[in-house]
């Protein structure tokens, strides 16, 4: 891709609260135990207890319910149930920067000690100043330097470590919680009331894989292997005998906007029935998945709630909803009003 967007190269350079009420149904693939007749006359409880009651519940289940019932004209076999969900935005906040970025720059101070001469080359300089405005002003060259000197020049376990050290500690600057404390209570109701009626669930997201992989599974129940996003190259070496996957300061593949339809079907290789966004970069993903034939569903987050959380839409320079909201209203997406339609946002919630 010869160009790419400001919110490309954001989320490329930008994830557990739940996690012990998910623990349970974090599994992959689920197959629905047998009940005995007692139990199948009881009422299910309630499988998205933090939505609000009305039409925007009731479209999930619905659409849920006609695709996993044996029998309905609408059913769908389990191997065509793919549901793939962006992550910034409509799994955890991205607000009031993309993670993934956050911990880039957070990566520039830690290593700044072997790096001298950034004490006088930007974007760095401003960095070690405490000028994130600045340093960010650059605009794509600057955050792709960024980028460039923070996730590369070690190998993928590394980095995978790096990851993995930094998630378990670092917190929102505005809400001051743990990042991973910051995933969206009723999406994780609906990964698991999904899993639990054979979908399985893929992140496509415009975020690094290799920065998601090291945690999704245990905060989201989705495996490295259901996880995809951009990506730097890499390179095969040996060292001292021992394989190793270098990364290098190239970009291989920008998974937004038109990229994510691309990498579905090169990652994925079948078509969603089921897509939930929250930005105009999952505008392609929902367009590819329901536009056509058999029963689809579109889905967006939209964010207006500013109590809880934050309210923004058109205007915003992080998770934008301008055209993806346009176009919800002509292919009868799903759209989300976080404020009304969620009766928790956050599992930290009093």
């Amino acid at each position: 891709m010869a160009r790419f967007s400001r919110r490309a190269m954001l989320k490329l350079s930008a994830v557990s609260a739940f996690a012990a009420a998910t623990a349970s149904s974090a599994k992959v693939e689920t197959t629905p135990a047998r009940t005995s007749p007692q139990a199948a006359a009881t009422p299910a409880a309630d499988p998205l207890p933090s939505w609000n009651d009305g039409a925007t519940k009731q479209s999930i289940i619905k659409f849920v319910e006609k695709v996993a019932k044996e029998g309905s004209p609408d059913f769908v076999p389990v191997d065509e149930r793919i549901a793939t969900f962006d992550n910034d935005g409509t799994l955890w906040a991205e607000k009031p920067l993309y993670v993934q970025l956050l911990f880039a720059l957070d990566r520039v101070k830690t290593i700044a000690r072997y790096h001298p001469e950034w004490q006088a080359e930007e974007p760095f300089a401003s960095l070690l100043k405490g000028n994130v405005k600045a340093a960010l002003g650059g605009g794509e060259p600057a955050i792709m330097k960024i980028v460039m000197a923070t996730h590369s020049g070690m190998t993928t376990e590394e980095f995978n470590l790096i990851v993995k050290d930094w998630i378990a500690t670092a917190r929102n600057p505005a809400k001051k919680q743990l990042f991973t404390d910051m995933v969206y209570v009723p999406m994780l109701e609906l990964l698991a009331y999904m899993r639990s009626n054979d979908f399985k669930t893929f992140i496509v997201s415009g975020g690094g894989s290799d920065f998601m992989r090291p945690w999704t599974e245990r905060i989201y129940g989705i495996p490295p292997d259901q996880v995809f996003g951009s990506s730097g190259k890499t390179k095969f070496e040996m060292r001292d005998g021992i394989p190793v996957l270098m990364r290098l300061p190239e970009i291989n593949f920008i998974d937004d906007k038109g990229g994510k339809p691309v990498g579905i079907h090169q990652f994925i290789g079948r078509r969603p029935i089921a897509a939930f966004g929250n930005s105009d970069g999952d505008l392609q993903m929902l367009q590819w998945t329901t536009v056509g034939q058999s029963p689809r569903f579109g889905l967006i987050v939209h964010h207006t709630d500013a109590e809880r959380e934050w309210a923004y839409d058109r205007h915003s320079d992080v998770g934008r909803l301008d055209k993806a909201l346009d176009a919800a209203a002509v292919n009868k997406w799903t759209v989300v009003d976080m404020k009304n339609d969620w009766n928790k946002v956050f599992a930290f919630e009093s």
